[in-house]
């Protein structure tokens, strides 16, 4: 079976899985969402339940001819309903375990599977086979009555279940004649009845997201689109940190034979800023309040001094880059990448993020922590920086590998540092500081326009200097450095447009990498040009456009980072949050109000 992006995501914030058409794993790391994959057939194009395929858990119906899939509605637990040709079915329930108890979230590091009997007399063959060591190898393993414990790279898996534990292991056919309840968890003793204690963490569980999604600001319109977005955000936080990673996912490539393939599991600053930006809109402070503890240490942690782009979700700082040999990659397409050597570029748009992140702290008042002038200072120390280097060259925010500039969006991300640092002096009532960074930030403003600005060809360039078109320019407009009647913006916008768009599409850029020429549009810059049309008067065509953002979703209702202009496939690291934050935003903004239906 061919390898597609059309994958249902489960998970509780501390693990997650990915689940095809065909209702297997297929993807999921422990103990944590950058740990080795128990779950890699994603990347593996070996044939389906071959002699030395792993990565895996399928449970399988004889001669099954359909199967349809949903999610528990406003939770992220999945029910696939498996149908064979004599019309026996079977539904299973898939989810991660997370709710609270005894004063604090359960999330262990585990999956839940039920399966139950719905019609007929259905055959069941169970294959599960984790991979260790990045799916070079089998796990050793080991049978007790009621388990099997799998000894993989980093610690040790066991199945605790009420099906029969030989069939299992020999992957034997039987018959479903009664609910089944599997539970692949830490090598603990399962002391209580798997039974009803796996009912009642499903029933727990649903009650803990639909408690989270009933306290969500949604739009009147999309609103269905818009949860499963945020749900698939949440599950992108690592709740024990409160580091936000930037896809559940490793080396889905850009496009076919790319080798622009890329380890997203970890934070990065700018896709962390975009999604807590797009979830405070829909009122998710939970989110915010954790992330910015997790950026208060990094903060800390860098004492003055250069903040990477990126950080492990344990705030790690070396994320050593390597290819993992024992897998081939998705559909074949190598290499599959371990770590990200982009953690060792110099992105000076990272202390704006940083600051435009914690910004909220200082003014809302319903936040458990609001900052004081303590948290300001530290932030001061980030402002000095941007201040250092906003007219320095960098790799920007496409993490060029083999050249820098000096790159306009960077620049003004470091502007918008100094800025939003006077807001929060004049929120703490510090009148000096708020005069101090606002004397900075206008100063920095007349050095970018004066630098960026064409006048020859009258647009902004993405680079200083440059005549470059990059789609990042239309951010200047998020961040208030441009207005949208600004003279400059139209004129930048109109070029982008014509430089960068292809069809509904947005290109990043449309000049040669260091991978040579770029031929996938990225989805988030659709939804930045989305939001530029409607801050511009084409809120019609905004509205077409975005309407048509939200058909490419996969079934799931999600979106990876690339998409194909000519064929509409998806591609990239998945499900990315760069995507699902554009399409956020977009829906806030574009949605009639609830008072046209109140």
């Amino acid at each position: 079976m061919t390898a597609t992006l059309d994958l249902w995501p489960i998970g509780n914030c501390q693990v997650s899985a990915l689940i095809d058409r065909a209702g297997r794993f297929v993807w999921g790391c422990v103990p944590r969402v950058d740990g080795d994959p128990a779950f890699s057939s994603l990347l593996d194009p070996a044939p389906r339940a071959a002699e030395g395929a792993r990565g895996f858990w399928e449970i399988d119906l004889e001669d099954c001819v359909e199967t349809t899939q949903h999610y528990v509605r406003n939770t992220p637990v999945l029910v696939t309903r498996h149908e064979d040709k004599h019309g026996n079915a079977i539904e299973v329930i898939d989810f991660c375990p997370r709710f609270h108890r005894s004063g604090r979230m359960f999330r262990p590091v585990a999956y839940a599977r039920i399966v139950k009997p719905v019609a007929g007399s259905p055959r069941i063959r169970i294959r599960l086979r984790p991979a260790r060591d990045w799916g070079a190898r089998d796990p050793n393993r080991t049978r007790g009555t009621n388990h099997i414990r799998y000894m993989l790279s980093d610690m040790t898996l066991r199945l605790t279940t009420t099906a029969p534990v030989g069939w299992i292991e020999d992957e034997r056919l039987f018959r479903v004649e009664r609910p089944l309840h599997f539970f692949l968890g830490p090598d603990e003793s399962f002391a209580d009845d798997l039974r009803i204690t796996l009912d009642t963490m499903l029933d727990r569980t649903i009650r803990e997201w639909q408690g989270w999604v009933r306290g969500l600001a949604t739009p009147v319109e999309w609103q269905k689109a818009v949860i499963r977005a945020a749900i698939t955000l949440k599950l992108c936080q690592h709740e024990e940190t409160g580091a936000i990673v930037a896809a559940l996912t490793t080396s889905l490539p850009e496009h076919a034979d790319s080798g622009r393939n890329w380890d997203y599991r970890y934070c990065w600053i700018r896709d962390a800023y975009y999604t807590v930006q797009a979830l405070n809109r829909l009122g998710a402070l939970d989110v915010l309040e954790s992330y910015l503890e997790y950026l208060r240490n990094l903060v800390d942690n860098a004492r003055g001094g250069h903040i990477q782009p990126l950080y492990g979700v344990g705030g790690e700082a070396t994320l050593t880059e390597w290819i993992a040999p024992g897998l081939a990659g998705y559909r074949g397409m190598g290499p599959v990448r371990v770590g990200n050597q982009a953690a060792e570029q110099i992105q000076h748009d990272a202390y704006g993020q940083i600051v435009l992140s914690s910004t909220q702290s200082f003014f809302d008042r319903r936040l458990l922590r609001m900052g004081g002038t303590d948290d300001f200072h530290a932030l001061e120390a980030v402002g000095e920086r941007a201040w250092d280097v906003y007219d320095k060259p960098d790799a920007g925010l496409w993490e060029l590998r083999t050249r820098s500039h000096v790159h306009t969006y960077s620049a003004a991300m470091c502007w918008a540092a100094c800025d939003r640092l006077a807001n929060a002096a004049a929120a703490l009532d510090l009148p000096e500081r708020a005069a101090f960074w606002q004397g900075r930030a206008d100063s920095m403003r007349q050095t970018i326009i004066d630098a960026a600005w064409r006048e020859d060809t009258g647009r902004m360039s993405a680079t200083f200097g440059g005549d470059d078109l990059d789609a990042s320019i239309i951010q200047l407009l998020d961040l208030r450095f441009l207005s949208p009647g600004d003279p400059r913006f139209k004129t930048t916008l109109e070029a982008v447009e014509q430089g960068l768009r292809r069809g509904s599409h947005m290109l990043r850029y449309a000049t040669e990498d260091d991978f040579g020429l770029p031929s996938t549009a990225f989805n988030v810059c659709t939804f930045w040009l989305i939001e530029a049309l409607h801050a511009t008067g084409r809120v019609d065509e905004a509205r077409m456009l975005f309407e048509e953002m939200l058909s490419r979703r996969t079934a799931a209702g999600l979106l990876s980072e690339d998409i194909d202009p000519a064929t509409g496939e998806l591609w990239g690291n998945y499900p990315q949050t760069y995507s699902l934050v554009g399409l956020i935003n977009c829906a806030v903004l574009l949605s009639k109000p609830w008072s046209t239906i109140r």
